[in-house]
């Protein structure tokens, strides 16, 4: 259970590294920066690598994701200004299918390592890749002039933002684990919350440079959009993380064929994404996003109606849509929430958007998976009074079951044992179904809560 811990708080650090790339990419230049996040990612990656302990890994994991964090917005900066100015939009589409590649080829590639090779490849394989690139794109660029200008870096709030999601984090990772509020230690980090959040409030709404503009939420399209993106995408990566892992403990995939599932979203994602940016353009972006939010909660409906082990086929087929519908949603929900921004605002919103999605996407991992803990023991009761006969006296099939079992050869007590572990299976399974139920009903709710948004400015026809 402590399995999250790393993915989470690796998450985290990218969040807190995305504010930090544009303060040192302004003072030292977008290259310089660059080439140094990634020296320092491969420093982490082998640090993970060589870890002993989850206390050394998870804090190697969060400075790895800061390394990350710093990469990320650079990475997109860098290779756009290369781009022609008519043709950035052809770059926009290729960094598109680019963000893909962790919810479908790296999930492919990591559990293709862990199987044949060992997990800590994961984080080799990071060093062969890292320090190359960092050597090629140094000599490439170096030389460039860039412009060098010192900017104001706020240096509380981004203290008091730290705290908040890491404590909150932190919170949603060890409940299961130390009975939610049941621990004294989980207490007092609520405490904490509750205590700087406010605070973190009234500063942020003060600061001349914050490192969260709040302001922007003054702005409804940006505020409806806002809620729209982390909401759905703390579905999304809670959805999809939970369900990676429970197709090897549950379904008894492997972690490269679990993998393999993944990989069968960028059948639909690929070519789709690289023509959404220009769709975004012409038509409405509540009818995008809302039609898109309807796919969410029809695929996630339709994957969460199964009772049995499915086979691969019938997992795989609603995980082509579920990638149809993953590549449609990023885009238009960032066109909509910096509608009628430019300049630096319009950045900062862009740069906020990914930062807060981030963060909620870590906060759905460990949510999602509250939702199946809590929801399987449930299933199982109710199993255990249908087998017993206590809910319908008429039907119970429990000798019937055992009868069968012990056809097969087994012994009473070996058969009451399997009856035991199918009923364990089953509610587990129950319970990851309504981890997608409930991702549906948000994402049917979000389907109407973004007609809140502003429509596009109407367009006035020419005097003749």
């Amino acid at each position: 259970s402590f399995g999250p811990w790393g993915t989470t708080d690796h998450m985290m650090g990218i969040v807190l590294g995305l504010p930090i790339a544009r303060v040192l990419a302004a003072r030292f230049g977008e290259w310089r920066v660059y080439v140094i996040a990634f020296l320092l990612y491969a420093a982490a990656s082998f640090l993970c690598a060589t870890s002993e302990t989850i206390w050394f890994f998870v804090p190697m994991r969060f400075a790895l994701g800061l390394a990350g964090g710093v990469i990320i917005p650079l990475g997109q900066g860098l290779s756009l200004a290369e781009f022609p100015e008519h043709r950035r939009g052809y770059g926009a589409a290729l960094w598109g299918v680019i963000s893909m590649a962790p919810f479908t080829l790296g999930v492919f590639m990591g559990g293709f390592w862990a199987e044949y090779f060992n997990w800590r490849m994961l984080f080799y394989s990071n060093i062969l890749f890292g320090l190359p690139i960092a050597a090629i794109v140094g000599a490439l660029l170096y030389g460039r002039a860039t412009p060098r200008r010192f900017v104001r870096f706020d240096l509380v709030g981004f203290i008091l933002l730290g705290t908040l999601i890491l404590l909150v984090q932190t919170i949603l990772n060890q409940g299961n684990d130390f009975d939610w509020f049941g621990s004294p230690v989980l207490i007092t980090l609520l405490l904490i919350v509750v205590v700087v959040l406010p605070v973190f409030i009234f500063w942020e709404l003060g600061e001349r440079q914050p490192v969260l503009d709040l302001w922007l939420f003054a702005k409804r399209n940006y505020a409806v959009a806002m809620l729209c993106s982390v909401v759905g995408f703390l579905v999304i990566q809670g959805t999809l993380s939970v369900f990676v892992g429970q197709l090897q403990t549950l379904l008894g995939y492997t972690s490269s064929l679990a993998g393999v599932v993944y990989l069968t979203m960028a059948l639909l994602a690929t070519p789709l994404i690289i023509f959404v940016h220009e769709l975004v353009r012409d038509v409405d972006l509540r009818l995008v996003c809302c039609i898109n939010f309807i796919g969410f909660a029809v695929t996630l409906t339709w994957l969460g109606l199964y009772d049995k082990t499915a086979s691969f086929d019938q997992i795989a087929t609603p995980m082509v849509f579920f990638g149809f519908f993953l590549a449609t949603f990023f885009a238009p929900t960032a066109a909509l929430g910096v509608q009628g921004l430019s300049g630096a605002r319009l950045i900062r919103a862009a740069e906020e958007l990914t930062m807060l999605r981030t963060a909620f996407g870590a906060y759905g991992i460990t949510s999602q998976a509250v939702v199946q803990f809590r929801r399987a023991p449930f299933h199982q009761l109710g199993l255990a009074d249908q087998l017993g006969g206590r809910r319908f006296p008429s039907l119970d099939v429990l000798q019937t079951l055992m009868d069968k079992f012990q056809s097969l050869g087994m012994s009473e007590t070996i058969a009451r044992a399997q009856v035991a572990r199918t009923m364990r299976q089953q509610a587990l399974l129950m319970g990851l179904d309504d981890a997608f139920f409930f991702g549906a009903v948000v994402f049917a709710l979000l389907a109407g809560l973004v007609w809140l948004a502003k429509g596009p400015p109407c367009k006035v026809a020419p005097e003749i």
